[in-house]
C-alpha cells in the first residue's frame, strides 16, 4: 500500500513540474527568432506567389479572391494537422524531460520545414489521385471548388473536434474519409454517369496503409523494446523521469535523435497531403502560372517530345486500325481511366492523345512559351494521358514488352514533371502552418500520449523505440508515395512498449483512440459529402 501511495505521490510530483513547464513563456530570444522566421517565410511565399500571379496576367480581381480563400481554408487545414499529428512528434522529447517544451516544438517546427521542403510530391498526387477524375480536370468549375471546400471544411471541423477531446485523431484519416465522402457524394449526384465516383483501387490501396501501420507500430515498438532489454545493459534507460532532471547524454541525444526524425518525416508524408490540395486550387484559380511546371528548360521539353515519339510508335504497334480519327480521343481516354475496361477505340484514343500534346508542345521552347489560353487544357491532357498509362502498366502489363512498358514509364514520368509539381513557396507555406498550429496547439495531443496511454509514466526506451519506429514506417510510405497516420504509428507505438514492458494500458484511452480510428473515416466522409452537397445547390 505505501508503494503505492509513494508511485502516486511520484506522479503527481512529475506532473506538477510538468505543468509548470508547460506554462512557461518564451524567453525574448526565443520570441525574436521565431518572429524573425516567421516574417522571413511571409516575405519568401509574398513575393514568389506575387511573382506568379503577376506572369499570368490576370484581369480580374474574383480569381485573386477564391484564390486567397481557398488557400486560407487549405493552410487552415494544415495548421490543425499541426495540433495533432507534429505534437505526436514532442510528446516522447518532453515528457522525458529530454528538451524544454519551447526547444522541441521549435526543433520539430524546423524538421518539419525541412522534411516537407525535401519532399517528393509522390503522396500529395497519391491522395489527388483518389478524387474522381471529372472533377480533378475540372477543378475552376463550380463542382471542383465545392469539391476543394467541403472537404477541407469537414476535414478542419473534425480535427478541431478532436483536438478539443484530447484525442490523437489522425488527420490523414479525416482527409481520406473527406475525399470519399465527396467521392461518393458526386456519384450519388450525377447518377447517368456511374463512373463518377471514386477511383476505389487507389481508395483501397491508401485505405491498406492507413490501417495496417498502426499496427505495424504497434508490434515493431514492443519488439524493438524486448530486444532492447535483452541486449541493451544500461538500466537508467529502462526508468522514468527523475524529478525535473533531463538524462545522460546518450539518452538524450537517442531521444532527440527520434523526435528530429518523427519530425521530419512528418513533414516528407503528412504535409503532402495539402500540398496536393493547394496545387488543385492554384490550377483552378491561376490556370495560366501553374497548370504546367513554368521551371522546365528546353531541354526538358525536348526531352518530352522525344519519347513522345518513341510512345507514339509503341502504340502504332498495338492499336487496332482505324480510318478516321476519333472527335474525342480524351473522352475515350478518360472513360478508360474511369471504367477500367480498355475497349477496342482505347489505345488508338490514346495514340492520337499523345500526337496531340506533340504537336501543341513542338513550336515552343518550353512550357511557359505556350500559349496562356490553351495551357489548362494542356495540362488535363498530359494528365489523362500519365493516368491512362499508369493503369495500362497496372492492369494490362501483358498486352506490352519490358520494353516497351520501359519506354512508357519514362514518358510517364516525363509527363508528371511537367504538372505534377509543387512550388517551393507551397513547401514554405505548408510548413508555416504545420510549425504554427503545432506551438499554439501541442499540449493537448501531448499530455495524451505521455500520460494517457500506459498506466505507468513513459520511460526513455520506450520512447525512443516508439519514436524509431514511427520514424521507419513514415520513411517506408515515402518511399512507396502512400500517406500513413503519424499520429496512430506514433501512439501505437507508445501503446507497443507498455504492452511489451508489462506496464500495463489505460483501457480507456486505448478505446477513445479505437473510436477515433474506426469512425473518423465515416464521419468525414459523411460531413464532407453533406458540405459537397450543400456547396453544390450554390454553384
Amino acid at each position: 500500500m505505501a508503494d503505492m501511495a509513494t508511485a502516486a505521490e511520484a506522479l503527481t510530483e512529475r506532473g506538477t513540474l510538468l505543468d509548470r513547464k508547460m506554462k512557461k513563456t518564451p524567453s525574448k530570444t526565443g520570441i525574436f527568432l521565431f518572429s524573425l522566421a516567421l516574417a522571413t517565410s511571409l516575405a519568401y511565399i509574398v513575393f514568389h506567389l506575387s511573382r506568379d500571379l503577376n506572369s499570368a496576367s490576370v484581369t480580374s480581381y474574383s480569381p485573386y479572391l477564391m484564390l486567397g480563400l481557398a488557400l486560407v481554408i487549405a493552410l487552415g487545414f494544415e495548421f490543425v494537422n499541426g495540433f495533432h499529428d507534429t505534437a505526436n512528434a514532442v510528446a516522447t522529447v518532453i515528457y522525458t524531460h529530454s528538451l524544454e517544451p519551447g526547444a522541441a516544438v521549435v526543433l520539430s517546427g524546423i524538421c518539419n520545414l525541412a522534411g516537407v521542403l525535401f519532399s517528393t510530391g509522390a503522396v500529395a498526387y497519391a491522395v489527388i489521385a483518389l478524387l474522381p477524375v471529372d472533377l480533378i480536370l475540372q477543378v475552376s468549375s463550380g463542382a471542383g471548388f465545392s469539391m476543394v471546400f467541403a472537404l477541407l471544411i469537414a476535414a478542419i471541423l473534425w480535427n478541431l473536434g478532436t483536438w478539443w477531446f484530447g484525442l490523437p485523431a489522425s488527420s490523414s484519416h479525416t482527409l481520406v474519409g473527406s475525399i470519399i465522402g465527396v467521392g461518393l457524394a458526386n456519384f450519388l449526384l450525377t447518377p447517368h454517369a456511374v463512373d463518377s465516383g471514386l477511383d476505389w483501387d487507389q481508395a483501397i490501396k491508401v485505405l491498406k496503409a492507413l490501417f495496417i501501420s498502426p499496427l505495424v507500430g504497434f508490434v515493431l515498438a514492443g519488439v524493438l523494446i524486448l530486444i532492447s532489454n535483452r541486449l541493451v545493459r544500461y538500466p537508467m534507460l529502462y526508468e522514468a523521469p527523475r524529478n525535473n532532471q533531463p538524462p545522460p547524454m546518450p539518452i538524450r541525444l537517442l531521444m532527440i535523435l527520434s523526435c528530429t526524425g518523427v519530425s521530419f518525416f512528418h513533414g516528407s508524408n503528412d504535409g503532402q497531403k495539402g500540398m496536393g490540395l493547394i496545387m488543385l486550387i492554384l490550377i483552378g484559380t491561376v490556370p495560366t502560372a501553374y497548370a504546367l511546371n513554368h521551371t522546365l528548360g528546353q531541354a526538358d521539353l525536348q526531352a518530352l517530345l522525344a519519347d513522345s515519339q518513341r510512345v507514339m510508335d509503341i502504340l502504332d504497334r498495338h492499336a487496332s486500325p482505324q480510318e478516321t480519327k476519333q472527335a474525342d480521343p480524351r473522352g475515350t481516354v478518360e472513360a478508360y481511366i474511369r471504367s477500367h475496361a480498355m475497349q477496342q477505340d482505347t489505345l488508338p484514343a490514346l495514340r492520337q492523345l499523345v500526337a496531340h500534346v506533340a504537336g501543341e508542345l513542338a513550336p515552343y521552347s518550353n512550357l511557359q512559351s505556350a500559349p496562356a489560353d490553351s495551357q489548362a487544357d494542356l495540362r488535363n491532357d498530359m494528365y489523362v494521358t500519365s493516368e491512362a498509362l499508369r493503369l495500362l502498366g497496372k492492369r494490362h502489363p501483358a498486352t506490352f514488352t519490358a520494353q516497351e512498358r520501359t519506354g512508357l514509364r519514362r514518358y510517364r514520368m516525363e509527363l508528371d514533371r511537367s504538372t505534377r509539381f509543387i512550388p517551393n513557396w507551397v513547401k514554405v507555406a505548408v510548413a508555416l502552418a504545420l510549425g504554427l498550429g503545432t506551438m499554439v496547439g501541442w499540449k493537448r495531443i501531448v499530455v495524451t500520449v505521455g500520460e494517457r496511454i500506459g498506466k505507468e509514466h513513459l520511460n526513455y526506451a520506450q520512447g525512443a523505440s516508439a519514436g524509431l519506429v514511427a520514424m521507419g514506417t513514415i520513411f517506408a510510405a515515402d518511399k512507396f508515395g502512400l500517406p500513413v497516420s503519424t499520429t496512430h504509428i506514433l501512439s501505437s507505438g507508445v501503446a507497443g512498449t507498455m504492452a511489451a514492458n508489462g506496464s500495463g494500458l489505460r483501457l480507456s484511452t486505448i478505446r477513445n483512440i479505437a473510436a477515433g480510428w474506426v469512425f473518423t473515416l465515416p464521419a468525414a466522409a459523411l460531413l464532407s459529402g453533406a458540405l459537397y452537397w450543400l456547396f453544390r445547390q450554390f454553384s
